[in-house]
């Protein structure tokens, strides 16, 4: 990924001023189906931080187990990180 794109993006999110201009800014860089997406991820990793199974968070979210699986590595990773 490019971090000079990736900066711009934040920079431009973090320009927001409230919720309603936040979620105005996503709804125009973002398809309904990428949005519901990005909803879904951080779905699924609060509900694997609360111990939630995984096969049950992709029934209740209607994912798969690989995306959840995805998410339970990437916690995995942060939870170590946070160790070192």
């Amino acid at each position: 990924m490019n971090t000079t794109h990736l900066n711009e993006l934040l920079d431009h999110l973090l320009e927001m001023q409230n919720r309603d201009s936040l979620e105005e800014a996503l709804r125009d860089l973002l398809t309904p189906a990428e949005l519901t997406e990005v909803c879904n991820r951080l779905q699924i990793l609060r509900m694997l931080e609360a111990g939630v199974p995984q096969r049950e968070i992709a029934k209740q979210l209607g994912v798969g187990i690989a995306t959840v699986t995805r998410g339970a590595r990437a916690l995995k990773i942060k939870q170590q990180q946070r160790l070192t």
